[in-house]
C-alpha cells in the first residue's frame, strides 16, 4: 500500500471511529433536553390520552420532560408530517396511532411513506373500539341496533374522528358487512366527536374505549359492542361484534415512532423504558383502566405490527371505495 493510500485508510478509520463514538456517547447522554411527543389530534382523544400516560412516565424515568404536542389536522398527517421533516436525533417522537395505517391507501398522495420514512421504537398498548350509542336510540342490542336502523332509514348518523381514524374505518367495516345505510359525520378529533354523541347530534360512534369508557360506565353512553374478537376486561359484560356480526374484528394500535436515520442506540434507549414501564403495575393499572392491553416488544415486532395493520385496513379501504385528496 502507498504512503498516500496508508494515510487516507488511516483518516478513514480515525472518521470511522469518531462516528460510531459520538452515536455511543449521544446514547449514553439521552435525553440531555427535553422531548416532543407529537399528537396528531385534540386534547382529550384516546390517542392523547395514551400519550400523556407514557410521556409522564418517560420524564420520570429519563430525567428530561417528554412534552405532549398536538397539532391536530388532515386526519392526523400533519402531526405525521412534521415528524417525518424532524431531525433524526429522537427529540421528536410521534405517537403511533391506527391512522397511520389506514392513511397510506386513504390517501390518493402523502408527503410521505409512513413505513419508509418513520422507525418503529416501541408498542404501547392495543385496545378494541366500542360501538355506543346516545340513550335516545332504544337498542340495547348490536341486533335490535341493525333492526333499528332499517326501520328508520336516513335517520341514524354514525360519527367518527376524522376520514381515515380506526373509528371511522370500524363504521365503514361494520357497515359494509351488515348492508346498513348511515350518513357519516366526520369530526376533528374524538373529543369532539364525543361532544356531539352525548349532545345527541349523532346516534352511533366506534370509539376508541379509552376515551369512552368513563362515559359507559357513568351511563351516559350505552355500549352495544367491543370491535375485538373477545370481550374488553373492563367491560366484560358486553359482547363483541363479532357475536352478532360474524368475523367481524377490529382493533387500535398506540405506540412511538421516530424519524427514520434516528440512531438505534437512542431507539433502544426508549424502547427499553417503554418495555420495563409495561411492566410497571402503576402503568398496567391505568392502562387496564382504559381497556387495553400491554404492547410489548422489539422495535422490529412493533414495525410488524405497523405492517400488518397497514395491509390489513387496506383491504377495508379499497372494498369500501374510500378515498380522500
Amino acid at each position: 500500500m502507498s504512503r498516500i493510500a496508508t494515510v487516507f485508510a488511516r483518516l478513514f478509520f480515525s472518521c470511522l471511529c469518531l462516528t460510531c463514538a459520538a452515536a455511543s456517547a449521544g446514547a449514553a447522554d439521552y435525553p440531555s433536553r427535553p422531548v416532543r411527543i407529537i399528537v396528531g389530534y385534540p386534547p382529550g382523544g384516546a390517542t392523547d390520552i395514551v400519550a400523556r400516560i407514557f410521556g409522564a412516565y418517560l420524564s420520570e424515568k429519563l430525567g428530561q420532560q417528554f412534552v405532549i404536542e398536538n397539532r391536530a389536522g388532515a386526519g392526523n398527517n400533519l402531526g405525521t408530517e412534521a415528524v417525518v421533516r424532524a431531525a433524526p436525533d429522537g427529540y421528536t417522537l410521534i405517537l403511533v396511532n391506527p391512522a397511520n395505517a389506514v392513511n397510506a391507501s386513504l390517501y390518493k398522495k402523502l408527503n410521505f411513506n409512513f413505513i419508509r420514512d418513520i422507525a418503529p421504537v416501541a408498542g404501547f398498548i392495543r385496545v378494541p373500539n366500542v360501538m355506543e350509542v346516545h340513550p335516545s336510540i332504544p337498542a340495547k342490542t348490536v341486533a335490535e341496533f341493525i333492526a333499528y336502523v332499517k326501520a328508520n332509514p336516513g335517520k341514524v348518523n354514525i360519527a367518527s374522528s376524522g376520514n381515515g381514524t380506526s373509528i371511522h374505518l370500524s363504521g365503514e367495516l361494520f357497515k359494509m358487512m351488515t348492508g346498513l345505510q348511515m350518513t357519516h359525520v366526520p369530526y376533528k378529533g374524538s373529543a369532539p366527536m364525543l361532544t356531539d354523541l352525548l349532545a345527541g347530534q349523532v346516534q352511533v360512534t366506534f370509539d376508541n374505549l379509552p376515551a369512552s369508557i368513563g362515559h359507559i360506565k357513568a351511563g351516559k353512553l350505552r355500549a352495544l359492542a367491543v370491535t375485538t374478537a373477545v370481550r374488553s376486561p373492563e367491560l366484560p359484560d358486553v359482547p363483541t361484534v363479532g357475536d352478532t356480526v360474524p368475523g367481524y374484528e377490529a382493533s387500535a394500535f398506540f405506540g412511538l415512532g421516530a424519524p427514520k436515520d434516528t440512531p438505534k442506540e437512542v431507539i433502544a434507549v426508549i424502547n427499553k423504558q417503554v418495555n420495563e414501564g409495561l411492566k410497571d403495575p402503576a402503568i398496567l393499572k391505568k392502562l387496564a383502566d382504559l381497556g387495553g392491553l400491554p404492547l410489548a416488544g422489539s422495535p422490529e415486532e412493533f414495525g410488524k405490527v405497523i405492517a400488518s395493520e397497514t395491509a390489513k385496513w387496506e383491504k377495508v379501504v379499497h372494498a369500501a371505495n374510500l378515498s380522500v385528496e
